[in-house]
């Protein structure tokens, strides 16, 4: 087991049982008491646990996933200003990737405004909400179907991005903070998205305040990565000064 995913299932055992010991998580993942004391350290620092004498303990609000359908709700209003601006940078003949996730959703829903765009996409909820556009064509990846996210990921997800090229991908994240990037709580989702960037010539990322200096698990970018980021007008000023800082352009969607 590579030492990514053996974190990854500790911070998921330590949500589901709420607590446990170095001994406990040795035992379980057949590895020295001194290499499970260094890994709750690492992942203390990244705020997904809190270490206590001789173990650690849950901090679900940190790592916590909430499924699709209870993020959709969630800041409904900004998440429709920031599709609504971000609908602005798609042209005519563009071929664009639409990363799964809330606030894309709402972007695919202002595509049916534009015209002759051919759209890739790993949700199977945005390929739905576009079916019946006749102006939009549609790839769908393929790829293992996280039930969380209602997002297409994994090797083959990434086989097939790799022999695609567009020319602007829309990405969405779990947090964004200045030093620790772009995060999702998945690592094989992570790799998904990090091949996304890969393959764009411009990557806009889509997120309201509220991911806002949060850091989950898996890393898939760099701020330096982001071309644009579109969000609403309650991210601070000074977040904003620094992320510029960074080389990435920022667009406050008031209408």
């Amino acid at each position: 087991m590579f030492e990514e995913e053996r974190k990854q299932k500790i911070v998921q055992y330590v949500q589901e049982h709420l607590r446990a010991s170095v001994q406990e998580l040795s035992y379980l993942f057949n590895v020295s008491e001194s290499t499970i004391r260094r890994d709750l350290k690492e992942l203390e620092d990244a705020k997904l646990i809190k270490r206590t004498h001789g173990g650690a303990v849950s901090l679900e609000s940190v790592n916590f996933e909430p499924t699709f359908i209870e993020k959709e709700d969630k800041f409904k209003n900004e998440k429709e200003k920031i599709a609504k601006k971000a609908s602005e940078f798609i042209q005519k003949g563009d071929t664009i990737l639409i990363d799964s996730g809330t606030t894309t959703l709402y972007l695919a829903k202002e595509l049916k405004k534009v015209s002759d765009i051919t759209v890739v996409t790993n949700s199977i909820i945005i390929a739905y909400e576009l079916q019946t556009q006749d102006n939009i064509e549609i790839v769908i990846i393929g790829g293992t179907l996280r039930k969380n996210t209602r997002a297409l990921v994994g090797p083959i997800s990434e086989y097939a991005l790799n022999m695609l090229r567009v020319d602007k991908a829309f990405i969405a994240t779990n947090g964004i903070d200045v030093e620790e990037g772009l995060t999702t709580p998945n690592i094989i989702e992570a790799a998904t998205k990090r091949k996304m960037i890969e393959i764009s010539k411009e990557t806009i990322l889509l997120a309201d305040h509220s991911k806002v200096g949060k850091v989950s698990f898996a890393q898939f970018a760099d701020i330096s990565d982001i071309d644009k980021w579109v969000t609403d007008e309650k991210v601070e000023a000074n977040i904003i000064s620094r992320i510029e800082n960074k080389g990435t352009t920022i667009y406050i969607a008031n209408y």
